[in-house]
């Protein structure tokens, strides 16, 4: 450090140098001026995470930090080559980007930063990911590249049972083209499904991010991998279907694009009310009562051939052409449970939905309820839903592109 005393005065003051040592000399007051050497240590210096180490969490952040400078080069090498990463706009942080890191592996990190008088610090470190022995995995419905009706909830089935399920609900992400209130509740074990407050807007991109790496499912059991899908829901199409005015409204984004007479169960059959969800579309099928219980020596039994076929639930349902009973479709209810019209009418009703579109029955004696027989989650009320969730509501995340990557800095 520098030290210096001044004192003024109207006379002249001699000076002397001497090695290192400026001296004013005079009467009285003298100025002596000292130097110290420059700190050979470089000011600058680096941080890694995770740095040294066995049994890292794979979906652990990798970054790296400069203090007092920025940094000139990183490498963090892995088996199959370099991980990717990004540079902080200033050069003192570098993240890494992309998948999270592999199970069972060594990954090392050299690093070199400069500070402000161009002296370099360097460092060098490795750790090791965490080795599981169980691992479990998960699939998503609907699956990459499908197009749904509105009806449709988020399934993910996994293949072991979930003990940690709030852990592992965390570790979801849905995202939308527009935010949609929503929650994921446990069907069993082994089911969680998301469904929002009320039925998926039309015309949507969906995807489903599950990032298991890491997590635990329950004790030493582990996410194999993360994975992403995506699908889309098309335009809304919801069948209103009244019993008691033997009619169907059917609304195309909200807008009532047609009505058709109808005819639904007739008593001892009656159809189901509630909400919904078209589970398969067929050409024709062959209608035989006796799937539903009814012996081949009634009177009430049947087997036909059943037009433009599309099924509401398991236990037999279906809405379909029903030439047979044109004379009291939209006046009486005839059926043994199917929703049934013209040929014309089915055929036109056929071509206008697909798989997840929704069908609303109303006005019948006997209920749907949300028992699984078929897609019911519908009949939950939102409440119901509710209690079957660990995080509660959330609004989707917004779709987003994959982050730029940039090189490690040359």
């Amino acid at each position: 450090m520098s030290r210096m005393f001044v004192t003024r005065s109207r006379y002249a003051i001699p000076i002397s140098v001497s090695a290192g040592v400026l001296v004013l000399t005079g009467c009285t007051p003298s100025l002596t001026l000292t130097t110290a050497p420059l700190d050979p240590t470089p000011a600058v210096s680096i941080a890694a995470a995770p740095q040294g180490g066995t049994g890292i969490d794979p979906d652990t952040e990798v970054v790296i930090e400069a203090e007092l400078g920025r940094l000139t080069q990183v490498s963090v090498l892995g088996p199959d080559g370099e991980v990717p990463g990004i540079l902080s706009q200033d050069g003192s942080r570098w993240s890494a980007t992309g998948p999270p890191l592999d199970y069972s592996t060594t990954y090392t990190i050299a690093a070199q930063a400069a500070d402000a008088r161009g002296r370099v610090n360097s460092m060098n470190s490795s750790f090791s990911t965490l080795e599981p022995e169980k691992f479990f995995k998960a699939s998503v419905s609907p699956s990459a590249g499908e197009v749904v009706g509105v009806g449709e909830p988020i399934i993910v089935n996994f293949n072991k049972k979930v003990e940690n399920k709030a852990e592992v609900e965390a570790a979801m992400i849905v995202r939308t083209t527009e935010p949609v209130l929503g929650a994921w509740a446990w069907r069993d074990d082994q089911t969680a499904e998301f469904r929002p407050k009320t039925l998926w807007p039309g015309d949507m991109n969906v995807e489903v991010d599950l990032n298991l790496t890491g997590v635990q499912a329950k004790p030493g059991v582990f996410g194999k991998s993360n994975s992403t899908d995506t699908f889309s829901f098309r335009p809304s199409m919801v069948s209103v279907v009244d019993a008691e005015t033997h009619t169907m409204e059917v609304f195309r984004g909200g807008e009532l694009i047609n009505t058709i007479p109808i005819t639904t169960g007739k008593a001892g059959f009656e159809t189901r009310s509630g909400t919904k969800v078209l589970i398969s579309k067929e050409r024709s099928r062959i209608m035989d009562a006796a799937t539903g219980g009814t012996a081949e020596s009634s009177a009430e039994y049947y087997r036909v051939n059943a037009e433009y076929a599309m099924r509401l639930n398991y236990t037999g349902e279906f809405v379909h052409a029903a030439p047979w009973s044109v004379g009291s479709q939209g006046n009486a209810n005839v059926s043994h449970g199917c929703v049934g019209m013209s040929t014309a009418n089915g055929e036109w009703w056929w071509n206008q939905n697909e798989i997840g579109d929704v069908v609303v029955v109303e006005n019948t004696s006997r209920e749907q309820g949300d028992d699984g027989n078929g897609i019911t989650i519908w009949n939950a009320t939102w409440e119901e839903w509710l209690a079957k969730s660990l995080a509660g509501p959330q609004f989707t995340k917004p779709l987003q592109q994959q982050p730029e990557t940039a090189p490690a800095p040359a």
